[in-house]
């Protein structure tokens, strides 16, 4: 009998889909307070995807803010750079990256509910297409300048690099 059910149990295992919050890790998130409106904030992280299916996040949640989209930047016909809220969200690729970063993509925090100090630890929930949710902590820095140099994924020019910064929770 164990002989049937293992191949049969083993094939159903195989059959079933990745799950986003299995297989995209977060990498070096942080957050900040905007300095233009203090009621407002933003954050970036690298998203990764392990997984060999596509994933898209399509909302975010947080208790710092009365409002979390997604945002980007768009440059208007006169060349002046806009915020828009992103309502498909972003795609991260099968094996690929997805980078949020200042200037382009980022989980921006509309109405925030308390200040964002340099050291703090927020929660956000991460919500997926498939409905998968992924809880992660990301510290306040209020000194990390943007950095300029071409980076790699969809990063609008930006790169965060590699290191394991920040918690994420399973």
């Amino acid at each position: 009998m164990k002989s049937i059910l293992l191949p049969a149990l083993l094939a159903a295992t195989l059959a079933l889909p990745a799950f986003a919050g299995d297989t995209v890790h977060v990498i070096e998130p942080y957050a900040r307070a905007s300095t233009a409106m203090s009621q407002s904030g933003a954050a970036f992280m690298q998203l990764v995807n392990h997984g060999s299916e596509d994933h898209r996040l399509i909302a975010a949640r947080s208790d710092v803010a009365e409002r979390v989209e997604l945002h980007t930047h768009i440059e208007d016909a006169n060349g002046v750079m806009r915020m828009v809220e992103v309502e498909e969200g972003f795609l991260i690729p099968a094996n690929g990256t997805h980078d949020l970063a200042r200037g382009g993509d980022h989980i921006m925090f509309l109405g925030l509910t308390r200040a964002l100090a340099h050291g703090d630890e927020i929660s956000v929930t991460l919500v997926f297409e498939q409905g998968e949710e992924k809880e992660i902590i990301i510290p306040v820095d209020l000194e990390r300048m943007p950095e300029h140099n071409s980076g790699a994924g969809h990063s609008h020019g930006h790169s965060h690099g590699h290191s394991h910064g920040g918690h994420t929770h399973n």
